[in-house]
């Protein structure tokens, strides 16, 4: 599910900062415009993401017309000249399987009677250590 909300991008001397309005003034920047966009993106499905784990309610988005571009710019003190919104979407599911997700291998030893016997159980090694690891470090 694609989400949608709007960003404030302010020029400034080294790069652009952005502001999400409707998720507490959530902020991220970039030295350029293009990284400034992939930084509102992944800012955005970030903040979504965790929210979503942490089953906090999401915030409804305004629509363009709500924000008050001259109203942030003078709260931050920066001129609006250069600023401008734009709608940020993200389908956070898709970009939390592709970033945050992400599984990583890991090479390990057991020993080999221990090997053969979870082999014969059919045992996926993987989700075994995922829950080891987890009951361990008490992530439930």
């Amino acid at each position: 599910m694609l989400s949608a909300y709007p960003a404030c991008f302010l020029k400034e001397e080294n790069g652009y900062s952005v502001i999400f309005p409707d998720l507490n003034h959530l902020s991220t920047c970039g030295d350029t415009l293009d990284e400034a966009l992939a930084m509102a993106v992944d800012c955005l499905a970030g903040y979504l993401y965790w929210l979503q784990k942490d089953g906090d309610a999401i915030p409804e988005a305004s629509s363009i017309e709500q924000i008050n571009i001259a109203k942030i710019t003078e709260e931050l003190e920066v001129s609006p000249k250069q600023a401008f919104i734009n709608i940020i979407t993200v389908d956070v599911a898709e970009y939390a399987k592709n970033h945050f997700e992400k599984s990583v291998k890991k090479t390990l030893s057991i020993p080999a009677w221990l090997n053969k016997a979870a082999l014969e159980q059919n045992v996926n090694f993987s989700q075994v250590l995922q829950d080891a690891l987890k009951a361990r470090l008490h992530l439930g």
